[in-house]
């Protein structure tokens, strides 16, 4: 039997002062970036000043808002916060550069010098970039800086697509392990042991060890591994002082997540993990937002109905257009219908979760107009 979910009122979640943040989450291509940015572009033509947040390098979120482009500074989003908004609403968007993020980060936490050894240490270089969990880091720490500036009263969050949506949660975790690690900690001895009788009786060991690892990775990089670790020492505290508290920031009564997917098994599977992820991490799960919903204008037609009268017109040589809509009607019914027995597999696994439908748009969104008709349909 087909169970009803609550329904998720998104207005009410926009509307009410106490929301500071809204993290979306959900896997690859199922509209989570669009979502975001409608969310954003509904609270701030309702008088919220809003900033909204992509960890997603593509530029849909700037085509859609009418920038050229997006980077790691807030930039306003022309049209919203004049005539479109009475109330004093504003919307600025961003996307994540993890690399400036983390420069600033060793600029504002550490003296001059140690900031211009770090920031031209190759191994650093290649750390800020490319190192796995790097993004997810500088994701929390951004959102940090966001909420700790106080600048704007609303914060929208667009995840990264596939499971890695989540990854940030244990980003504080992953980077601590990393240089917490015995290698670290080995590559460090020799610059922490205090004076030279203690360096005597490090220097033994280390240099048969640092042999080795010269041999595998050459001394060059050893040298630059050793120099970044040592200098990054005396801020990674901050670091990770500063993880655990927008950590607990996301589990705080003012955030509110929204999981994003599409009607489709992979994607309603998808949803079914985060939200039983969510509930581990105690992280407070506003509801589920179904995209790309497909209906129909004359509902009470049925797909067995269509059929049987189009092969009506084609056994009688009649009307071959009419039969031609029919079929697509049938069509469109039966995946209405497959769409509505995923939803209800997932209802039957979380009856709580409150749901938002979106019917499927004719064409995919690229404007303010567009993102404010999605807006609308996700409140209504």
């Amino acid at each position: 039997m087909s169970r009803t979910a609550p329904a998720l009122d998104v207005d009410a979640i926009l509307d009410d002062p106490n929301t500071r943040i809204i993290v979306c989450c959900g896997s690859g291509g199922v509209g989570k970036t669009t979502t975001a940015a409608a969310l954003g572009l509904r609270a701030a033509e309702r008088g919220r000043s809003v900033v909204v947040l992509t960890v997603d390098p593509a530029k849909r979120l700037a085509q859609a808002m009418g920038l050229t482009e997006l980077d790691n500074t807030p930039r306003r989003v022309a049209g919203v916060g004049d005539a479109e908004s009475p109330d004093g609403g504003e919307l600025h968007a961003m996307m994540l550069d993890m690399k400036r993020t983390f420069d600033e980060i060793i600029e504002a936490h550490a003296d001059p010098d140690r900031a211009q050894q770090i920031l031209t240490n190759p191994f650093y270089a290649s750390l800020s970039s490319s190192f796995s969990g790097t993004q997810e880091y500088m994701a929390m720490e951004k959102l940090g800086q966001l909420r700790r500036s106080n600048d704007w009263d609303l914060i929208v969050v667009d995840t990264p697509p596939s499971r890695s949506a989540l990854d940030f949660l244990d980003a504080p975790e992953r980077l601590g392990r990393f240089l917490d690690g015995r290698l670290i900690r080995f590559l460090t001895a020799p610059a922490k042991a205090g004076g030279r009788s203690a360096f005597r009786l490090l220097n033994a060991g280390f240099g048969m060890v640092a042999g080795i690892l010269t041999k595998v990775i050459g001394a060059q990089v050893l040298r630059d591994i050793q120099m970044f670790v040592s200098a990054l020492d005396a801020v990674f505290g901050g670091f990770r002082q500063r993880a655990e508290q927008t950590y607990q920031l996301l589990q705080a009564p003012g955030t509110a997540f929204l999981v994003v997917a599409a009607p489709e098994r992979d994607a309603m599977r998808e949803a079914s993990y985060f939200v039983e992820r969510l509930a581990d991490e105690r992280m407070p799960l506003a509801g589920l937002v179904v995209n790309r919903v497909h209906t129909s204008p004359a509902p009470e037609l049925s797909a067995a109905r269509s059929l049987a009268a189009a092969e009506d017109l084609d056994s009688r040589g009649e009307h071959d257009l009419t039969a031609a809509v029919l079929r697509l009607h049938a069509g469109r019914m039966q995946l209405g219908a497959r769409e509505r027995r995923q939803r209800d597999h997932f209802t039957s696994a979380h009856p709580t979760v409150p749901i938002a439908q979106v019917p499927a748009m004719p064409e995919d969104v690229h404007d303010l107009a567009g993102l404010r008709q999605i807006g609308q349909l996700l409140a209504s």
